[in-house]
């Protein structure tokens, strides 16, 4: 089982004002820039065996930021699809849907060309990169590097640890953040969550 090394995009317009963001390709904001370039000591003092990022824009522009230009494209890496969510923030929700939260209710329905994701659609993309990550560093040293979204992200990190994918809501996710998962006797665990160097912005 490879270790993992996650990072976060670096701030969007979106993020800061948390409007839900999945195929709505946002560039990072200046401040988000400078959160991924602060992430660069982190990312020289780990051994990279292979990276890999999101096709969408921000998790690209992190990707160079950081060093990592040539990580291999994943679909899989995306965002959660919001559906009829896409742009409206939480509170939004909640005026109609009290209560409303994504890891155990999911989202309404959008345009057919992207008509939302139930939690166990996004734990079954997590599964497959996950089992391409691990094909991928039979026989490679280092930590395999994964440049992605907030939502995808920890539900992934629920799945490594053998948590059903509503379980990402116990794992919060800052934008421009570095966090590892490894092993410990031969079972995973988190080994590092929301990392920045110091003095790095936040």
């Amino acid at each position: 089982m490879a270790d993992i090394i996650l990072v976060r995009h670096g701030e969007t317009e979106w993020s800061r004002s948390g409007q839900h963001t999945s195929w709505t390709d946002l560039p990072l904001t200046e401040h988000g820039r400078d959160q991924a370039r602060g992430l660069t000591p982190l990312i020289r003092s780990r051994q990279i065996g292979a990276a890999f990022v999101s096709p969408l824009k921000r998790a690209c522009e992190t990707a160079e930021l950081i060093g990592m230009a040539d990580a291999r494209v994943n679909a899989d890496l995306r965002e959660w699809d919001y559906g009829g969510y896409e742009g409206v923030t939480t509170a939004e929700i909640q005026r109609t849907r009290p209560g409303w939260f994504l890891f155990t209710d999911g989202v309404a329905a959008g345009p057919p060309e992207h008509p939302g994701e139930t939690p166990e659609q996004v734990g079954e993309r997590a599964d497959r990169v996950l089992a391409r990550v691990d094909a991928a560093m039979d026989g490679v040293e280092g930590a395999a590097l994964l440049i992605a979204h907030g939502h995808f992200l920890r539900v992934l990190t629920a799945r490594r640890l053998g948590l059903p994918p509503s379980q990402g809501a116990l794992f919060q996710l800052a934008t421009g953040t570095l966090c590892s998962l490894g092993t410990e006797h031969e079972r995973p665990v988190i080994t590092g969550w929301n990392l920045r160097p110091p003095g790095s912005p936040e």
